[in-house]
């Protein structure tokens, strides 16, 4: 199969109509400034009254049709009810306007056929417009007319309008693009909603000791742990080393908390009474509710906390005593809980609020449209797609309403954020609504775009069109381009270089440090309580995606992410590799000028070392000044070629796609073990030279080689001797120019300090 040409997962800058194309000076000036204007007929219908009945009763069942051309929107009835009140909006897209006039009709419900009521007709020439931040239009009685045009009984309240999607009334509008949905949990599934993240905290369980343990078995020394649960997460401590009934631990257990406090912490001491079989000898349930907040590194007070021995029916063990544990637990508000990867976290502030500096800029993002979206469901025979993005940064997911059977969907919604670093990257994703017609009921990720704010120039409009990359079992695969408006705004340029200067994480992150280990676990934790906080949202943001835009998973296993990792380390050294080799050919006189050159040079500084410093800092001046004319104009995005994704081997993306554990033949798994071995044998090798060339500078000055040792210890007393009654300039005029001989005077053969160097021992041979 051919590879599409590199071309086609480029960025490419883009030109769109924002705001309506009003512009004073440099910045736009409508409502919705960073999106294309949208307008729309807007129908709202609020109540009616004095409607006919169609029996002795007088009651009715109503309910509205709201009909323009070929779209009709329908309310929810009342059953026997003359006075309804609906107040619900529909709007029409005017790109998609089919009749000059919109139709509001009166039904009664009935099983047979609905009975005609009575309407209302609108000339779409006359209907007022209306543009926030105006007044929302006043609604009107408006009496009902039969088919011929003459008044009958009945009176509904209605408004119309003209209006865009600025409208305050837009979100909870029936859209005419969404005709194809019916139903209410339908249409609340498709709607745009803003979603607040949950408040997480670090609770650190400080387990101090235990008193008046009672085991069952008394002529044994009990093996005592603590078991602490909260919600579905469980740590234990080690087993006491006291061996008594009158264990000690000293030990910190770490956990994620969300408010409101709803689950209790659970403490349970237990007896290990044989290998697969424990005795618990008292548990106690901690509310949270009571628990102390600490905004930095003092300690909080411990306390004693009563623990009590439940029987195998549940029953409470009535006794004089009760044993006690005694422990220190504080929810942390001084760190920030991690729920992404810090190398594109959107949020970095302290779970305490009143720790929080103020704002430093704005960030606004304007979601235009999608072009070329691959089918992700077929409907009736037909391939389509129902897409939505989902857009998170800082405490606020947002997302935009979902586009029914379109591959070119255009939302030209507009949210902002306050920012507080720049740091920071905005993550923006594309998904199919899995939940209407065709649909599995699980959304597919489309693609997947991220913005880091430090690589955007303030107070300018971005208008890019970003690729929408998925990488599959197949290869590297182009969903389709996503349209999207960027502008970062600040508000104080000196508050903005000065967090250049402050720490990335809050501080108690460094008072109080927190290992990998337990970083990565409570991350996991975060996640999942994120995932369960926002799926029981509505419309519900699912696992799949909230998963998607966290990126987890990310530190599974990859042949291509450690291909594409150690690629990176060499770009990063390649500066210096560079100069490596300028300075070899220098060295061999290559160029004999600039060698000459660089003799006079050195020789300038050596005399005057007062100008090192000075031209060292002035070449990088000069160097970022130079540079400054190639500076990147489009923000970074998804590179491919970076990522070894346009060249993985098929092989290396099954892996990487793989279950874990693995679900793959025992001989597939047998050859990628195999290939795994001779990847880390070469690594293992590495690592082993780079311990030999370590331990051959300590045998310098251990006497493991005392001959060798014995040559060094001379060298440097008469190194001592010569440095210290030879001036400085001169030994380093003279190691100088001995460094820089004429190929003339060279040999081929190593010099003597690195054949010394290089017969020194080492402990490899010490190795198994």
């Amino acid at each position: 199969m051919e590879r599409p040409p590199q071309e086609d997962f480029s960025l490419r800058e883009t030109n769109p109509l924002l705001g309506g194309g009003k512009f004073i000076g440099d910045k736009l000036t409508s409502t919705y400034d960073l999106v294309e204007q949208m307008e729309y007929l807007y129908v709202r219908v609020v109540k009616a009254k004095d409607l006919p009945g169609k029996d002795a009763t007088g009651s009715c069942d109503p309910y509205v049709e709201v009909k323009l051309g070929n779209y009709k929107g329908v309310t929810r009835h009342f059953e026997k009810k003359s006075n309804p009140e609906w107040n619900q909006v529909f709007a029409f897209s005017k790109d998609r306007l089919q009749a000059s006039i919109v139709e509001v009709t009166v039904k009664d419900k009935d099983v047979v056929k609905d009975d005609f009521m009575g309407r209302v007709l609108f000339d779409l020439n006359v209907i007022p417009k209306r543009v926030p931040p105006d007044s929302p239009l006043a609604p009107q009685w408006f009496r009902l007319e039969d088919r011929k045009g003459d008044k009958v009984k009945g009176e509904v309240m209605l408004a119309v309008w003209m209006g865009t999607q600025a409208d305050e009334a837009f979100p909870e509008a029936w859209l005419s693009d969404s005709v194809a949905v019916g139903g209410v949990d339908s249409l609340s599934s498709i709607r745009s909603k803003v979603y607040p993240s949950p408040k997480l905290w670090y609770l650190r369980v400080n387990v101090i000791e235990a008193q008046d343990l009672q085991p069952s078995d008394k002529s044994r020394f009990p093996e005592v742990y603590v078991k602490a649960i909260l919600g579905n997460e469980g740590l234990t401590t080690q087993v006491s080393t006291s061996r008594s009934i009158n264990p000690m631990w000293n030990e910190d257990l770490m956990f994620v908390a969300v408010e409101p406090f709803e689950a209790p912490l659970i403490l349970s001491v237990e007896d290990r009474v044989a290998p697969n079989k424990t005795e618990v000898l008292g548990r106690c349930a901690i509310p949270l509710k009571y628990v102390d907040k600490r905004v930095d590194n003092k300690p909080v007070n411990t306390r004693w906390y009563n623990l009590e021995k439940l029987l195998v029916e549940g029953e409470k063990k009535e006794g004089k005593f009760n044993s006690k544990i005694h422990a220190r637990i504080s929810l942390d508000g001084g760190y920030h809980v991690l729920d992404e990867s810090t190398h594109y976290s959107s949020d970095l502030k302290p779970t305490a609020k009143q720790l929080w500096k103020s704002s430093i800029g704005i960030l606004e993002l304007g979601i235009l449209n999608a072009e070329g979206l691959s089918p992700m469901k077929t409907v009736d025979g037909q391939a389509t797609t129902d897409a939505y993005c989902v857009a998170k940064y800082g405490l606020k997911w947002v997302r935009t309403r979902t586009i029914i059977n379109s591959l070119s969907p255009k939302w030209n919604e507009q949210y902002t954020w306050e920012v507080y670093d720049p740091c920071t990257v905005l993550t923006i994703g594309v998904f199919d609504n899995g939940n209407l017609p065709g649909g599995e009921g699980k959304e597919s990720r489309i693609g997947k775009v991220r913005i880091r704010l430090s690589t955007l120039e303030t107070d300018r409009v971005y208008t890019h069109s970003y690729p929408l990359l998925v990488l599959q079992p197949s290869g590297v695969k182009k969903m389709g381009e996503i349209h999207l408006a960027v502008r970062f705004t600040c508000l104080s340029l000196i508050n903005m270089m000065h967090m250049y200067s402050q720490p990335l994480l809050p501080k108690m992150h460094y008072h109080l440090p927190l290992t990998v280990l337990q970083l990565n676990k409570l991350r996991h934790q975060a996640t999942d309580i994120v995932c369960a906080k926002l799926s029981r949202a509505e419309p519900p943001l699912k696992n799949e995606v909230v998963g998607y835009m966290l990126d987890l998973g990310a530190q599974v296993w990859s042949v291509r992410k450690s291909k594409a990792n150690f690629f990176r380390i060499m770009a990063a050294l390649s500066g210096l590799i560079a100069v490596g080799k300028w300075f070899d050919q220098l060295c061999k006189w290559k160029n004999p000028i600039t060698t000459v050159l660089i003799h006079i040079l050195f020789l300038i500084l050596v005399l005057y070392p007062e100008l090192i410093l000075p031209t060292i800092f002035l070449y990088l001046f000069l160097i970022g000044v130079w540079y400054y004319r190639w500076r990147p104009r489009h923000p970074p995005h998804m590179d491919t070629r970076l990522s070894c994704a346009d060249n993985a081997h098929p092989d290396e993306l099954d892996e990487e796609f793989d279950s874990f554990p693995t679900s793959r033949a025992s001989d597939i798994v047998k050859m990628r073990y195999d290939r795994l071995r001779t990847i880390a044998g070469r690594i293992q090798t590495v690592v082993g030279d780079m311990a030999t060339q370590g331990e051959r500078m300590q045998s310098l000055l251990n006497w493991r080689d005392p001959r060798a040792t014995a040559l060094f210890v001379i060298f440097c007393f008469v190194a001592a001797i010569v440095l210290y009654v030879t001036p400085f300039q001169v030994v380093a005029l003279l190691a100088g120019f001995y460094v820089l001989r004429h190929p003339r005077f060279r040999k081929k053969v190593p010099s003597v300090p690195l054949n010394y160097f290089r017969r020194l021992p080492s402990k490899a041979d010490c190795m198994l």
